[in-house]
């Protein structure tokens, strides 16, 4: 048996690094869009040169955790105890930083809707990994039989 299909140990540590950087920069996206619909509901135009580097900091660290402890709850087939339990720590984590970093003002209400705000972004991101998978499966499945009636004749 060939060993040329299998991903090296290298190749599983790019991907997976590769997969951080993504989901970095989407969640940085995501909190983003938040901290400027925030800024400007309160009439400020500008946006803090701190603030954005804590975040995005925030998401890198935040999302090497989710990788390797919480085991990429939001690739996850199912949304069982132990994602819940990734989604609501990774959230939790966001908040205090956010909260001390004094992204809302150190506004309980605004904290408290930017965590519902989170918990809603992982579901979502939940479920588009759930679809790819699904059209992905269909789209290698199409590939094999394709594959399969050509080799037949």
């Amino acid at each position: 048996m060939s060993h040329k299909n299998v991903p090296t140990l290298w190749e599983r540590y790019l991907t997976k690094e590769i997969g951080i950087e993504f989901k970095a920069c989407l969640y940085f996206f995501a909190i983003l869009f938040f901290y400027c619909v925030y800024q400007i509901i309160g009439h400020v135009y500008v946006a803090s040169i701190l603030h954005m580097a804590e975040m995005i900091f925030s998401c890198y660290g935040i999302c090497y955790l989710q990788v390797y402890l919480f085991v990429n709850f939001d690739e996850a087939e199912k949304l069982k105890a132990r994602e819940c339990i990734g989604m609501l720590s990774c959230t939790l984590l966001y908040c205090l930083i956010s909260y001390a970093g004094k992204w809302f003002d150190r506004s309980i209400s605004t904290t408290l809707l930017f965590a519902c705000y989170l918990l809603l972004t992982y579901f979502c991101v939940f479920l588009i990994y759930k679809y790819k998978r699904r059209i992905d499966d269909k789209a290698l499945n199409a590939d094999l039989k394709l594959f399969q009636t050509e080799h037949k004749k």
